[in-house]
Formats: C-alpha cells, sequence, structure tokens
C-alpha cells in the first residue's frame, strides 16, 4: 500500500466538508436549547432532548461505519447519511408538539452523527502517514462554527434574548444543503482493501491496555463535557448574559482553538500524542472548575473558554494521532466508528443526564464541579496508563 503524495490531497474539498458539518454544529450547540426552551420544553425535558442527540452516537457511528465497510462504495453511505439528516432536520420546520419532537430528534441526531466517523476516515487514507496535517484540514470546521455561532447570535437576539429562537431551524437548512453538496464532492483517497485479520485482528488491538487507557481517558472527557454541551447557554442567561455574549463565549474557545489546529502539528512531530491527551484532560478539570465558581465574572470565563483549545481541539487532534497509530488502513473506520459511539455516544449521554439531575441542586454549580472530577480522574488514568510508561521507557 502506498501512501499519496502530499499533492494529491484534495484539501478543497475535505476542507469543505468540515466547514459546513460543523458550521450547522456551530448553530446547534450554542443555541438549540433555547429554540426547545422558546418551544416549551422544560429543563429536565432539554436535558432528556440534548441527551438524545449523544445518545444515537451510540449505535450511529459504528453502525454507519461497518455498513461503509462492507459496501463495494463505501462513500455512498456517506452521502446517504447527509441526505437523510437533512431530510429529517426538516421536520423541526414543522410545528411539531412536544411528544413528536422526541422521535424527530433521534431520526435526525442518528443520521447527522453517523457520517463524520466515516469522513475522518476517509480524510486519514488522503492524509497516509502524513496524519500530523490532519489539523489544516480540520481547522476549517472551527471557522465555520465561529461564523455561525457570531452570525447567529446576533440574528437570535431579541427582545429578552431569545424571542427570535424560533428561526433558528430555518437558518439551519442551508448548511445541511452545502453539506450534503460537499458530501458529493468527496471520496476514499484509494481502495484501502480488507484488514488481514478483519474484526478479529481489530479487537485484539482495542484489548491492548494502552488502547484501552486511551478510550476510557476520552470517555472521561467527553463525560466531563456534559453540562458544557446541555446547559451552559442556559446556565450563562440564568447568569444575566445576553444572547450575543453568550455567541462571544463560544466564539473564544474555537478562535484559540483555531491557532491550535495550525500548529498542533509541530507538536506531535516531537512528542508523542498521549502527552497531549493528558494536558487537554487536565485543563478541562480547571476550566470547570472556574466555570462552575466563578460564572459572574466575564474576564474570568473569558480566560476558561480559551481553553477549549486544549480540552476540545488538542484533545481531539491527538485522538486521531493516536487512532491512526492504534488502527492503520480500513481498521482506521471501525476505530472512529468505535471511538465516537463510546466516548461521544455513551460519555455524551451519561454526561448529560447526570448534568440534569445535577443541575437543579444550585441551577449548575454542582454540574460543573462534578465535571471537573471526571476530567480529573482521566488526566490520572492517562497519566498511569499512557503517559508514566513512555517516562519509564525513556529513562529505560
Amino acid at each position: 500500500m502506498t501512501t499519496p503524495a502530499r499533492d494529491t490531497v484534495p484539501v478543497l474539498r475535505l476542507s469543505s466538508f468540515y466547514l459546513f458539518y460543523y458550521a450547522a454544529l456551530g448553530a446547534f450547540t450554542p443555541y438549540w436549547s433555547l429554540f426547545l426552551s422558546a418551544r416549551g420544553l422544560s429543563i429536565t425535558a432539554i436535558s432528556v432532548m440534548m441527551s438524545l442527540w449523544y445518545a444515537t452516537r451510540v449505535v450511529a457511528p459504528t453502525a454507519w461505519t461497518s455498513l461503509a465497510a462492507a459496501a463495494p462504495q463505501p462513500i455512498r453511505w456517506l452521502r446517504i447519511g447527509c441526505a437523510l439528516s437533512l431530510l429529517s432536520f426538516c421536520a423541526f420546520l414543522l410545528p411539531l408538539s412536544q411528544a413528536w419532537m422526541y422521535p424527530a430528534m433521534v431520526v435526525f441526531c442518528f443520521f447527522y452523527n453517523a457520517v463524520m466517523p466515516q469522513f475522518e476516515a476517509i480524510t486519514l487514507t488522503h492524509l497516509g502517514k502524513d496524519s500530523h496535517r490532519y489539523g489544516l484540514i480540520r481547522v476549517w470546521g472551527s471557522l465555520g462554527f465561529i461564523a455561525v455561532v457570531v452570525l447567529f447570535g446576533w440574528l437570535l437576539e431579541g427582545n429578552g434574548g431569545s424571542s427570535h429562537a424560533l428561526l433558528l431551524p430555518w437558518l439551519m437548512l442551508p448548511l445541511f444543503v452545502l453539506m450534503l453538496a460537499s458530501a458529493f464532492s468527496n471520496h476514499y483517497a484509494r481502495d484501502i482493501g480488507k484488514a488481514d485479520d478483519g474484526d478479529h485482528g481489530f479487537w485484539r488491538i482495542v484489548r491492548r491496555p494502552a488502547v484501552l487507557a486511551f478510550f476510557l481517558a476520552a470517555f472521561m472527557e467527553q463525560l466531563s463535557f456534559g453540562p458544557y454541551y446541555t446547559f451552559f447557554s442556559v446556565y450563562m442567561d440564568h447568569h444575566g448574559y445576553r444572547t450575543s455574549l453568550l455567541g462571544l463565549l463560544w466564539t473564544v474557545g474555537v478562535v484559540f482553538e483555531v491557532g491550535v489546529f495550525f500548529v498542533i502539528g509541530r507538536f506531535f512531530r516531537r512528542y508523542d500524542a498521549s502527552w497531549m491527551v493528558l494536558i487537554a484532560l487536565l485543563s478541562s478539570t480547571v476550566r470547570w472548575a472556574v466555570t462552575a465558581l466563578f460564572p459572574q465574572n466575564l474576564a474570568i470565563m473569558l480566560v476558561a473558554q480559551s481553553a477549549h483549545a486544549l480540552g476540545f481541539a488538542a484533545f481531539f487532534a491527538a485522538a486521531m494521532q493516536l487512532l491512526a497509530s492504534y488502527f492503520p488502513g480500513r481498521l482506521n473506520g471501525h476505530a472512529q466508528g468505535l471511538f465516537y459511539g463510546f466516548s461521544s455516544g455513551v460519555g455524551g449521554v451519561l454526561g448529560a443526564l447526570i448534568a440534569g439531575q445535577l443541575w437543579n441542586i444550585d441551577q449548575g454549580r454542582t454540574a460543573f464541579l462534578a465535571a471537573s472530577g471526571f476530567a480529573l480522574i482521566g488526566a490520572v488514568l492517562c497519566f498511569f496508563a499512557l503517559s508514566l510508561p513512555l517516562l519509564r521507557a525513556r529513562r529505560g
């Protein structure tokens, strides 16, 4: 198997998919809870509704990457998933009752969550051994996220900060159309063939102590993000922040995230990616503690939000490096499905549900303190299972 030449990587086409996928996520993540609130849902109902986003990640990524791996033309599954994401999202343009909002959310989230793990594998097939260049392509997703968070924050702000939230689905619709168009322009770099040992070889790799520790650390990191992804906008709104200021808070972290994606390739040329996983977990530990203790201090919150560059961007880039190292070739598609399904799926569901249960204790403070504790557990696990063995090997 040969690695594609550097000048054959279709950077523009790959970047466009990240741009439109994460632009839509830039509308969904900060503002969907406000849309649900405007539709009359309670905090408990919003918690359950947002947990469906993560619940579908338990099964959708693995199911979709398995279907793609078994298909003679796997790229068709990317395009089918994007088309069904668009069609199912159109349900939110209708005046659905609360009872019908739940199945609509399940169907939409299933297909939307299904496509990105497959596309990550597509990107890595193009990059081959140049996986350190991943950040320069993935950064366009962050730029799309920033643009939409800022623009939609301004468009949605009305009297009281939420009166225009019902417009959100109409504003998001063109982004899904563009994502579908990008899916039809992309393809795998080459036929990467079948793995030598099939599923048996895949699970043998998963059972390695270092690989298991990585997946558990990723799970704890995603678990710690539960209060943030589910209630951060509601939490800040409770402390008197306007919708446009909420957009600023969401944007700050992603601005720093862009910088990380541009420079992190240099880090990976010198250090093992597991060190960045540890740094990211420690930064999340501090970030959630600060969010819990100083929500009314804008300056401190801006600094805390800048830690998103480490807790999300650096962590995610490091995870892609480790997955490319642990699971080469066709196995990477299965690994992406497991990574998204276990960490973002199971971790996200539990994070959202735990946040919902802890929310009513003191309007979010305890939820974010618990998140800090989850990240700390992940950091301890990462240090002893990944980083410490590297130190011992170097000394030996």
